[in-house]
């Protein structure tokens, strides 16, 4: 008889344990844990690797382009740790100050200075060139990371296409601008940041400016990514033997202020909030290609997660790196467009001629 009692409260507890409301709960609770458990793998590899090397880079000069947040801001903070003398160039002067103050406050380096560059106006890039290059005797690295994504089109203040205008152009010409202080102190480095997107990209030459047909992501931010890495590998090319290396980037899909334009990208990234990037771990390549002493020798890469990757055919298209270096020199005033040069002799000849 008490054998028998003793079996039935066995039974009773196993009964309480794993039947009714308790399984259930204990169901729920270990999937949930597994689920739990597979977002914290795939969150670990959609951040990726980050960059472990402790080499510092004390007294080195080096210029941030949109750096008071995201991607930029991170990259600023690792590069004022490691004792960079650091220039952010960033469209808004307060924000970059806010930003400025607490980088200087986050690693107790001074050496951090708030400079104003709007990359959509080439005015302004010239007088951040022409300051900068009157304060410092060199510049080290050149990170060419403010962009926009995806915007209703808009033109720049000297009538560009918004994207086109500050992802390529603005950039094309401040690096120029700078090209001659970084050959003076080579070895130097500049790490353009491009993206995946280029694979859709075409550079359209009938309609660089997007006149004629406007897709916000598919076209001209896609054109202008593309134009980042023919832009990269064309300079590589012409710096070769200089000592001063070229490289570009894609910092995968990270959560910035980049997707603000685009509301399904923003829908999107508010679902798969666990599997984007954080703007630390977006920046790490970045830091790899501007850190890292193999860079001194190494050029004309595309880089993403901190490995060199295979480029589609139209990004290695040297006929069209040459077309859009001339056409981009026309744009921003390096060289006078071939068509004006002919129109200016034409009339000086005519008026010899009138005075004859």
């Amino acid at each position: 008889m008490d054998n028998f009692n003793v079996d039935n409260d066995r039974d009773q507890v196993k009964r309480l344990c794993f039947e009714g409301a308790w399984a259930w709960f204990l169901e729920i609770c270990f999937w949930c844990c597994v689920i739990a458990f597979v977002m914290y793998l795939l969150r670990r590899v959609f951040e990726g690797p980050f960059y472990r090397r402790t080499n510092r880079i004390d007294g080195k000069v080096v210029i941030v382009t949109g750096c008071n947040t995201g991607i930029g801001k991170e990259t600023a903070l690792e590069l004022a740790r490691r004792g960079a003398r650091l220039y952010m160039a960033c469209r808004d002067a307060a924000r970059c100050e806010a930003a400025r103050l607490e980088i200087i406050e986050r690693t107790q380096n001074p050496n951090v200075f708030n400079r104003t560059l709007d990359l959509a106006s080439l005015s302004s890039v010239r007088q951040f060139a022409e300051r900068f290059l009157a304060e410092e005797d060199r510049l080290d690295i050149l990170i060419n990371n403010a962009g926009v994504m995806a915007t209703p089109r808009k033109l720049t203040v000297d009538g560009f296409e918004q994207q086109l205008g500050i992802n390529h152009l603005g950039h094309f010409l401040l690096t120029n601008l700078l090209l001659d202080r970084l050959k003076k102190s080579a070895p130097s480095r500049i790490v353009v940041v491009s993206s995946a997107a280029y694979m859709f990209g075409r550079i359209n030459k009938n309609d660089l400016n997007s006149e004629k047909k406007y897709w916000p992501f598919f076209g001209a931010y896609a054109q202008s990514k593309l134009a980042n890495i023919l832009f990269t590998r064309k300079l590589a090319e012409l710096l070769k033997d200089t000592s001063v290396t070229a490289n570009c980037l894609h910092p995968g899909i990270v959560r910035t202020e980049l997707m603000r334009y685009n509301n399904c990208l923003c829908f999107l990234k508010t679902i798969f909030h666990l599997i984007t990037r954080s703007p630390k771990a977006g920046a790490q390549t970045t830091l790899y290609l501007a850190l890292d002493p193999k860079f001194d020798a190494l050029s004309g890469g595309y880089y993403e997660y901190m490995l060199r990757l295979p480029l589609l055919p139209w990004a290695r298209n040297k006929e069209m790196a040459n077309w859009l270096w001339e056409e981009s020199e026309k744009m921003v005033g390096l060289k006078h467009n071939d068509d004006e040069s002919k129109l200016t002799n034409i009339t000086t000849v005519q008026v010899i001629k009138d005075e004859q």
